[in-house]
This record gives C-alpha cells, structure tokens and sequence, in this order.
C-alpha cells in the first residue's frame, strides 16, 4: 500500500497568480463573479495552463454491498444494490442522464457485491463478497483493505487513459450512509447522533436507532480506531475505500477531483487524512442534505459549488456541478479585459 503514501505535487502557483492577475483585467468590478473567479484560479494552476478548460470528464460509480445492512439501517433491502448496478449498466439512473448530458465517460465498478454480475459492462474489481458487519467486528481485512484502494487507483488509470480532464466518484451500496456516519464520527470524533442522518429515507425513529447501532460499534472498536487507515478498514466499505484511493492515485497524476455528496466526501477526508497533498486537487459538488455532510465539508475547509437538497449518491450532485467549473473556465478565457473593450477602469 505504499503508492498512498508518495509525495503529491502542488499545482502550479505562478498559473494561479497569473490567473488572479486576468481575473482583474476582466471587464467587470473585481471578485464579482463570486467562487468562480477562485475555481478557475484553482483550474489554471492544476492545468498549467492560461486558459484551463473541463471538457473530458470521467465518471466511476463504485458499487458494494455492506455488512451492517444486517442491524436493519437501510428502509431498501440489499438486494437493490446489485438491482441498481444493473440499472446503472442499462443506462436508467440519475447519473447516467446527468453523464450523458456533460458528454462523460461512464463506467460502473463492482468493487465488492455480494454476487457479482454478470454484464459486459460492469467492470469487475472485487475487493470481497461485501464486507462484514462492523456491528460484530471489522468490516474489512487489512488484504481487502489494500485492494479496495487499488480498485480507485486503476480506475484513475482508466481516466487517464481517456485523456478526462475531471474525475467525479459515485457509490452505490445499501447501508453505506451508515458506513460513511461511522467513519466521519471516527475521523471527526463526534457522536454518532451528530452525524447520522435518514440516509435511504428513515424515519425519526429509524435514525435514532441507526445513531445507537454506530454508536455501540464505536465504542466496541474503540482501541483499533487509531489511524485513518485502521478507521477505513474497521468501519468502511468497499466502495467507499475505492474512492479514498481514487481520489488519492488522481491527485498524485495532476488530476482535478470533483466531489460528490455525503459519503463521496467522507472519503475525501479519509483520503486527505491518508495523504493531505491531495486535497488541494479538490473540488465540491454540493451540500446534500445528509446530516453529517456540513460537518464533513467543514473539516475539509470546503466550499461547495451547490445546494440543492440533493441526497441521492451515485455521484449525481457532482455531475450537476460540472457545468459551473466549464462556465468558470469560459468566462476565464473568454470576457473581454477592460482594455480589449475599450471600457474605463475604477
């Protein structure tokens, strides 16, 4: 597991300055154009290059099954995981009508289902037939754990391949917004009642309940929960893992992350937790309306592009967002300045 850990260059800080500098030639009064101004900074200097653009996009949906679906935390039952994974096969969900309308390469990983699928295209990179309930011990061997961040590394090669300018991540796995509460309770040490939220569309009731079942398996693994790695092997799940080293293996090859929602994020910061070089990549779709996720996004000093109450995974929040960074890459390169006009400056 040694490729988490290798050093992850800065972008670049002369393109970041030079495009702070083209920003205040624009023809409009300085910072007007809000975070878009900042995300196109941030392109440029990711890009190396004066005029940045986001026009090839790579879309992997991580898809496992979870343990902890046993203690009754999802209102689906697990068989909709791999139902889901086939829909996400034939074209039908959400994200695939966001891709299709961004020009995205999509691809859906089975990183660990109970029973694989078999379909052309599903790409099979099992780290296990789902992982175990952290309820009774935990989730994952450190074997599993190895490999489930490698599947994000080769689907970053993958990306590359495609020559992507952007990666986005999307999961798919019943009970894995209760994975993502426990391990944001972990790594932020909260309660677990601070972070769980209604996940699948849980009731009251439903939550509390959910809330108690992490919160008995936190203080059960209390003595292993000392790393961000031991946390991620302890509570998390495949598909989640997968993202942790996407994000990683992308930052260390120069390529712009795009973050979806709760459980998207959640790996994020196990990711920067593992190696901080690789939150400077970053970027956040949008604010679901999961419980945990302002806690999660403001320990990662995020600022999110959206808020739509959007809840769904899958990567969909992020894929609504790719529109915002092309049109900050637009306006970067193509307002006119204040001299090009002919318009007085203040």
């Amino acid at each position: 597991m040694n490729w988490i850990f290798e050093p992850i260059a800065a972008p670049a800080a002369d393109y970041y300055l030079k495009a702070q500098q083209r920003q205040q030639q624009l023809t409009k009064p300085p910072g007007s154009l809000g975070v878009l101004e900042e995300c196109a900074a941030r392109l440029a200097a990711m890009q190396r290059r004066a005029a940045p653009g986001i026009e090839r996009i790579h879309i992997s949906v991580f898809a496992a099954d979870h343990g902890i679906a046993e203690e009754g935390v999802s209102a689906f039952p697990q068989a909709v995981t791999v139902e889901m994974v086939k829909n996400f096969a034939a074209g039908g969900a959400a994200v695939n009508v966001l891709a299709r309308h961004i020009g995205a390469h999509f691809e859906v990983v089975d990183a660990g289902l109970r029973q694989p699928v078999a379909l052309p295209n599903v790409i099979a990179d099992r780290a296990g037939a789902g992982t175990a309930n952290f309820a009774h011990g935990p989730a994952m061997a450190a074997a599993q754990l190895e490999f489930a961040l490698a599947v994000g590394r080769r689907a970053i090669a993958r990306a590359l391949d495609h020559a992507a300018q952007l990666f986005v991540g999307g999961e798919m796995g019943i009970a894995n917004t209760t994975s993502a509460s426990a391990l944001a309770a972990a790594c932020l040490q909260l309660p677990a009642s601070e972070i769980t939220g209604a996940g699948t569309g849980l009731l009251p009731e439903q939550i509390d309940r959910k809330a108690a079942v992490i919160a008995a398996a936190l203080q059960s693994h209390r003595s292993r929960l000392d790393t961000p790695l031991a946390i991620l092997q302890t509570l998390g799940g495949f598909e989640i893992a997968a993202l942790a080293g996407a994000y990683i293996a992308a930052a260390q090859q120069g390529l712009p992350v795009l973050v979806d929602g709760f459980i998207s994020s959640v790996a994020a910061l196990l990711a920067a937790r593992i190696n901080p070089g690789c939150a400077a990549w970053f970027f956040f779709g949008h604010c679901s309306a999961e419980k945990g996720h302002s806690r999660v996004l403001q320990a990662l000093n995020a600022r999110p592009l959206l808020t739509m109450d959007m809840r769904l995974g899958e990567g969909s929040g992020a894929a609504l967002a790719v529109p915002m960074l092309q049109m900050a890459c637009r306006l970067h390169n193509e307002m006119a300045t204040f001299a090009e006009a002919g318009v007085s400056q203040g």
